[in-house]
C-alpha cells in the first residue's frame, strides 16, 4: 500500500444527508477528497455508499449539508453537470454503446471534428489508439465495442473516463470483470492518476485491492459514517468489523465457517456430468459431484467455468456429452429437464438472468415454486406467503417488506432473492455461478455460510467464483479448466491457490499452438 497523504482538499461532502420517503439513505455524512489521494469508500450493500456516489455525480441532490468542490459549493442538477466540472465515475457494469466502435466510445460527446464540423474520423482513430496505448491496451479502435470480450470493454470504460481532464474519479467496483492481468493494469492506471494529482474514490469489495491501492479508507454503515483515517493504521480484520457492527472475534468464526461442513461422502456422484463438449465453447469437459460435496470450477475468464455450468444445467446447447442424475440421463437439455430432476442454477449476471427488478421479493421468490402452491390453476396465497417469510428469515433478506421491488434491494440481497427462489424448488445440486460477486463482505460471508450448511445437510454444490481464494476455501474438490477444457482436478490436501495456478500454467506452456477454440477467443479480445 502507498503511504502518500495527498495534497489539498479538491472536494469536500459536509453533514449532507438524504431520505427516499420514510428511509434515511444517508445521515449526515461528511468526506473530504484530496488532490493525489486514493480514497477507499467501503461498507456493506446498502450502507449508503451509491447515494453517495449519486449525489456526487448529480444523479440525486441532497436534502441536507452540503458539497465543497475546489473552494466552492456547488449542486450538480445532472450528471452531465458534475462531468462538465471535472468529476467522473466508472461504473461496476460497462456503460458504453455496444453497436459503435472503440474509437467512438472513447470520445462519444466530444468527437474530433474538421472544418466543415463533421467527424474527423482519421484524427479521432490516432487520437484513440494513443490514449488506449498509455494504458497498455492493444485492439482495433475501429472495430465495434460488442466485438470484444467484457474485460476489454471494462478497460475502455477506464480508458474514455480518465483520458478527459477530470479532477476527481470515482471508480464504483472497477475490477469486478477483469481478470488478473487486467486488474494488474488498471492499478497502474490509478497510480497515473494519482501521481497526476488526481482525487480518486476508489469502491471495492476486494480488500486486497483496498489495502495494495488506497491511502485513506472511509467506512459507511446504515447511511452514517462511521470511520476515517488512513489505512495503514487499521488492521483488514479491523476495517470489516467496522463494516459489520460487529466484533473482531464474531468476524473470525463468520470467516472459518465457509469450509467446515461434514466431509464424509457418498460412494457415487448424484450428478456426473460427462464429455461436454461445443465447438469452440467446451472440449470435452468431464464432472462429477456427490451428496454433501463442493466441487469448484476453477480459471480465468474465458475457460469456460460458465458455459460448463450452463451446459449441466441445459442452458447451453451441445455437440456431445451427458448430463446424468443419479444414473439417470436428463431427457431434451433443457433448464425444465434439469429442474425436474432436481438441479437448480443461480446465474453469474443476477441482473440479466436472475432478479425481475420490477416485481416484488415474494414473486421473484415463488416465481419456480408457483405450480407446486397452486391447485387447479389456483395459487394458494397462504402457501406463498409461508415459502416466502422462512426463506426470507433463513437468509436475512433485508427488505421493507415482502412486497419491496427487489430492483429497490442491495446486490447482496437480491442475490439471497434468488437463492430463496432455487431453495424453494429442494434441488439435490445446486449450481452457483459466482454467488459473491459484487456483494459487500457481511452478505459475502452469509451466503457462503448457508453454501456451506446446504452442502452439511447433503446436497451437492458446483461452485464457481472469480475469486480463487474463495473457490480454494469453500471446495473439496476443484476441477480446472483453460480455454473449454480439464486440465487437471485437485482434491483433499492438494486443493490450494498454488496448484490452480500451477495447472493453469502447465497447460499454457504446453499450449504450443493455439487450438481454433483459442484462436477464436484471441480474436474477439480477453474475455
Amino acid at each position: 500500500m502507498t503511504t502518500t497523504t495527498g495534497g489539498l482538499p479538491v472536494l469536500c461532502v459536509r453533514d449532507v444527508s438524504k431520505r427516499f420517503g420514510g428511509v434515511l439513505a444517508l445521515d449526515g455524512v461528511s468526506l473530504e477528497l484530496r488532490s493525489g489521494e486514493v480514497h477507499a469508500l467501503v461498507g456493506e450493500n446498502g450502507a449508503g455508499k451509491s447515494t453517495l456516489i449519486k449525489i456526487l455525480t448529480g444523479v440525486y441532490q441532497p436534502d441536507e449539508g452540503q458539497i465543497i468542490y475546489r473552494d466552492a459549493a456547488v449542486t450538480f442538477a445532472r450528471p452531465r453537470d458534475a462531468q462538465a466540472a471535472g468529476i467522473s465515475t466508472i461504473y461496476q457494469e460497462v456503460n458504453l454503446v455496444p453497436l459503435l466502435s472503440v474509437a467512438r466510445n472513447l470520445f462519444l460527446g466530444h468527437e474530433p471534428t474538421n472544418r466543415l464540423g463533421l467527424i474527423d474520423f482519421a484524427q479521432m482513430h490516432r487520437d484513440a489508439q494513443l490514449v488506449l496505448a498509455r494504458y497498455g491496451i492493444d485492439v482495433d479502435v475501429r472495430r465495434p465495442l460488442r466485438q470484444l470480450g467484457l474485460g476489454v470493454q471494462q478497460m475502455v470504460a477506464i480508458a474514455r473516463a480518465v483520458s478527459a481532464d477530470h479532477r476527481v474519479v470515482i471508480m464504483d467496483e472497477p475490477t469486478s470483470s477483469l481478470e488478473a492481468r487486467e486488474v494488474e493494469r488498471l492499478l497502474e492506471v490509478v497510480d497515473v492518476l494519482r501521481r497526476d494529482g488526481v482525487a480518486v474514490v476508489y469502491v471495492s469489495h476486494r480488500l486486497e485491492e483496498v489495502f495494495r491501492l488506497c491511502d485513506r479508507v472511509t467506512v459507511l454503515r446504515d447511511g452514517r459514517r462511521i470511520h476515517t483515517g488512513p489505512l495503514a493504521n487499521i488492521t483488514r480484520l479491523d476495517l470489516v468489523s467496522r463494516m459489520l457492527g460487529r466484533k473482531v472475534s464474531d468476524v473470525e468464526r463468520a470467516r472459518t465457517r465457509f469450509n467446515e461442513h461434514d466431509t464424509t461422502r457418498a460412494a457415487e456422484p448424484i450428478l456426473r456430468a460427462t464429455g461436454l463438449t461445443r465447438r469452440h465453447v467446451l472440449d470435452h469437459v468431464s464432472v462429477d459431484t456427490r451428496p454433501g460435496e463442493v466441487v469448484g470450477l476453477a480459471g480465468l475468464l474465458g475457460s469456460g467455468r460458465s458455459e460448463t455450468a450452463k451446459a449441466i444445467y441445459g442452458a447451453q446447447p451441445l455437440d456431445e456429452g451427458t448430463v446424468e442424475v443419479n444414473g439417470t440421463p436428463l431427457r431434451g437439455g433443457s433448464p425444465r429437464a434439469a429442474i425436474a430432476a432436481g438441479l437448480a442454477l443461480i446465474p453469474e449476471d443476477r441482473k440479466a438472468e436472475g432478479i425481475i427488478p420490477m416485481l416484488s421479493v415474494r414473486d421473484n421468490i415463488v416465481l419456480a415454486a408457483l405450480p407446486a402452491l397452486s391447485r387447479a390453476g389456483i395459487v394458494s396465497e397462504r402457501g406463498q406467503d409461508a415459502v416466502v417469510d422462512r426463506l426470507m428469515s433463513r437468509l436475512k433478506i433485508k427488505a421493507s417488506g415482502p412486497d419491496q421491488r427487489v430492483g429497490e434491494l442491495s446486490g447482496g440481497n437480491q442475490q439471497k432473492v434468488l437463492l430463496a427462489r432455487v431453495l424453494c424448488l429442494n434441488p439435490r445440486v445446486l449450481v452457483l455461478d459466482d454467488p459473491t460477486r459484487g456483494i459487500d463482505v457481511g452478505a459475502k460471508a452469509e451466503i457462503q455460510a448457508l453454501i456451506s450448511d446446504l452442502a452439511a445437510q447433503g446436497m451437492a454444490v458446483i461452485l464457481i467464483s472469480s475469486e480463487l481464494e474463495e473457490v480454494v476455501e469453500g471446495s473439496d474438490t476443484i476441477v480446472v479448466l483453460r480455454d473449454g477444457a480439464v486440465v487437471g482436478k485437485l482434491g483433499g490436501n492438494d486443493v490450494s491457490e498454488d496448484g490452480v495456478m500451477r495447472l493453469i500454467a502447465v497447460a499454457a506452456r504446453e499450449t504450443d499452438v493455439p487450438t481454433p477454440h483459442q484462436a477464436e477467443r484471441d480474436d474477439h479480445g480477453v474475455r
